[in-house]
């Protein structure tokens, strides 16, 4: 394979990459903060890619899409937090349960409002055309979703580290007594993470519309790369959830190209070694208190 070959196969796994790390990063936090293991967080993803192409249609904006489409998953993320796995914190059994009953409602509901075909959404007109990166052509969309991912990243690190809400968030994920004793009202925080996760994966649903596009058991693919990016980046740390994807943004990648028939296997020996030899992950802080 060419130097040059290479390189575009690099940054397709960057940018996929950092597509799975807009899902993954909320699951990481949510889970991370507030112990609420939530098997529903692909379907976020799947719901925004949905009504990201719903809105598009109607609107024509793709910016609109992205908005409308993230917010509107965030609003159902902050209804089921609130109504119902607040109930259940500290009871991993019955949000497994309880989260794996809404995968499957979503993914009833996505079938009954937009049938079983699969839908696309459309790119940007800025980003139809593809660009030549040393002889080879590559999608000019893709480095958009590059830029997309590096500033949610860069964003998300600037919320957490110079600003008091995500002071009190970083806090509540290494002691969530300690700061509840300090008379802040973790509820509340709870909840703005529950809604930053659903935003944050909605908003990486519509992103990889024109990519991935939106089909049904999209969520389940999802989650299931998000949950090894949690195993490998580590729990509750932006930075894990970061290079967690990088990596198997890479790995699928570039096993798909190298050995097509193995390219999940891949990745999970990746993760089988990494929870041998480092079960915390690569900069993870242990479990969930």
């Amino acid at each position: 394979m060419e130097g040059s070959q290479l390189f575009i196969l690099a940054l397709n796994g960057l940018s996929y990459g950092l597509l799975l790390f807009l899902s993954a990063v909320g699951l990481s936090l949510i889970f991370g903060l507030m112990g609420v293991v939530n098997m529903a967080h692909g379907s976020y993803y799947m719901l925004g890619a949905y009504i990201g192409t719903t809105l598009f249609q109607f609107t024509g904006s793709f910016c609109l899409s992205i908005l409308g489409a993230s917010l509107t998953v965030a609003l159902i993320g902050v209804l089921t937090e609130y109504v119902f796995f607040r109930r259940f914190y500290q009871q991993e059994l019955e949000q497994v349960l309880l989260s794996f009953g809404f995968a499957y409602i979503f993914m009833d509901l996505s079938k009954w409002l937009w049938g079983g075909f699969p839908l696309s959404l459309p790119k940007p007109a800025l980003f139809q055309d593809s660009i030549t990166i040393l002889g080879q052509a590559f999608p000019s969309y893709r480095l958009l979703v590059i830029l997309m991912g590096l500033v949610t990243a860069l964003s998300l690190w600037l919320f957490l580290e110079r600003t008091r809400t995500g002071t009190i968030i970083r806090a509540g994920v290494d002691d969530k007594e300690m700061v509840t004793g300090m008379g802040i009202n973790i509820k509340l925080y709870f909840t703005l993470t529950f809604a930053l996760g659903a935003f944050l994966a909605a908003f990486g649903g519509v992103a990889g519309g024109p990519i991935i596009g939106a089909y049904q058991g999209l969520d389940f693919d999802i989650l299931a790369l998000a949950l090894a990016i949690v195993v490998v980046g580590g729990l509750g740390t932006l930075k894990g959830a970061f290079w967690g994807s990088i990596l198997i943004g890479f790995m699928e990648t570039f096993g798909k190209a190298l050995f097509p028939n193995y390219a999940i296997f891949v990745i999970y020996v990746v993760m089988v070694l990494i929870l041998i030899f480092k079960p915390a992950g690569l900069m993870g802080r242990g479990k969930p208190s």
